[in-house]
């Protein structure tokens, strides 16, 4: 079996068991690291001078990843410039807040063009390339300038927007034509796969994208939870629970994810059904994230003024409502957090797939399951459709939401879950990784489609 080759902006060097990770490592990890893997990106580290001389490699397994430092002008142009000051939130549809710079373009470039240069000499002839995420676009095109010509694939991870709103970036068909370089392109959803096709199809570019939903790994994920729910941590959260049901949301600290009306949400379901007023607790988990970036400072500020308005009004003296972390917890705790909970608050504004509620959907228990209320601007909507589905911008909808979670009949638990585990069993983390490697090692060569 040929090596596989993963790129990504960040290399999860695995440095702990209790550590936090992100989707995209947790669903490889899960996925492809069952073979001889070469996993190539960035290490984390920004240094004020010098540049590196070559990557530096770590082994773990069958896995060897190498990574390499960014130079902080770099870092400030590709990363929090024109990555996730312009790409990200144009592909979650948030134009308003995109910020355009032509150096931020020019350090991405840059980057991506550093990327191909140390990656090329530690290539084999018949390694299998698979390139993630928005901060790579150009990285196949890279690559194919350098003389590359194995099979390279490229999955976006985060949503597509319609082609209108994609026009807006300037110079935005300098970057869909460096999609040619690509053999297979996968999307999280049908929907999103088709914006990026009427624009590729518009520029008469060959490659055409495909829906391959991604999963996660569920029996390790159940087995993580079952073990956690006798941890330390998961038993000081339900000793602190004294009965009352629990609410959990689990996010990165982003605009995309809809933190501010869910919380809004959370505070209609105490003024309207004041029923639950002592008979839950709202736990949101949200790691901060870009802190750097002035929009996840003034998110950051509007959650907290948030969070003491709502316990201010709902709060006793024995008691808090809602209850805000802005630190990681391990994937392991979370596990049994997801157990614990009796509803799964997952509503982010859009987002490509949130493996956060197949997460949820795996920990429950059979006999006992708790109810998921789902965006319908989550990926996962597609897929779980025994969760509750609201939408996001409606406060009162997802206290509507809450109220039906909170009394609903154990008999439609049980239904709503069962339908919901048998997608999660089914569309796992290897599925996914299956699916989109056959296509990349069957696919016609970038030489024989006759692609630039």
């Amino acid at each position: 079996m040929a090596r596989l080759v993963i790129v990504s902006n960040r290399v999860p060097v695995p440095r702990g068991r209790n550590q936090s990770a992100g989707g995209l490592a947790v669903a490889l990890h899960d996925a492809v690291l069952r073979r001889d893997c070469l996993w190539f990106g960035w290490s984390g580290n920004v240094v004020t001078a010098g540049t590196p001389v070559e990557p530096r490699m770590a082994q773990t397994g069958r896995t060897t990843f190498a990574t390499i430092d960014l130079a902080e002008a770099d870092y400030r142009g590709y990363y929090n410039g024109f990555a996730n000051g312009m790409l990200w939130p144009l592909l979650h549809s948030r134009v308003g807040l995109s910020e355009f710079r032509r150096d931020d373009l020019k350090a991405y470039n840059a980057v991506n063009a550093a990327f191909a240069q140390f990656l090329a000499p530690l290539l084999r002839p018949d390694d299998v390339i698979w390139v993630h995420d928005y901060h790579l676009f150009p990285l196949g095109q890279a690559l194919r300038d350098l003389g590359v010509a194995g099979p390279m694939g490229f999955f976006l991870h985060v949503p597509f927007p319609p082609p209108g709103l994609f026009k807006c970036l300037p110079q935005a068909d300098t970057l869909l034509r460096s999609m040619a370089a690509y053999d297979v392109v996968g999307m999280q959803v049908a929907e999103d796969a088709e914006n990026l096709n009427v624009l590729l199809h518009g520029l008469g570019i060959p490659v055409r994208a495909a829906a391959y939903p991604v999963g996660i790994d569920p029996d390790a994920l159940l087995k993580a939870a079952v073990r956690a729910e006798r941890g330390p941590e998961v038993v000081r959260l339900a000793e602190s629970m004294a009965g009352r049901a629990l609410i959990l949301g689990v996010d990165r600290m982003d605009y995309s994810k809809g933190l501010p009306q869910r919380f809004r949400g959370f505070a209609q379901l105490l003024k309207r059904f004041p029923d639950h007023r002592n008979r839950v607790r709202y736990l949101q988990i949200a790691p901060v994230s870009r802190g750097d970036v002035a929009q996840y400072r003034a998110l950051r500020r509007e959650l907290d003024d948030l969070v003491g308005r709502i316990d201010g009004e709902y709060a006793d003296f024995d008691r808090t409502p809602l209850r805000y972390l802005t630190r990681p917890v391990g994937r392991a705790t979370l596990a049994g957090f997801y157990r614990l909970a009796r509803v799964g608050l997952v509503t982010p504004l859009r987002d490509g797939m949130n493996l956060v509620a197949k997460e949820y959907v795996a920990a429950q228990k059979p006999d006992d399951p708790g109810v998921l209320v789902l965006s319908r601007f989550a990926g996962a909507a597609v897929e779980l459709d025994g969760a509750i589905l609201v939408n996001p911008y409606d406060p009162d909808e997802i206290a509507e939401a809450l109220n039906l979670a909170l009394t609903m009949p154990l008999e439609e638990r049980r239904a709503r879950w069962g339908t919901m585990r048998e997608a999660v069993w089914r569309n796992t983390a290897a599925a996914w990784a299956k699916r989109f490697l056959f296509d990349l090692e069957h696919a016609p060569s970038h030489a024989a489609r006759g692609a630039p």
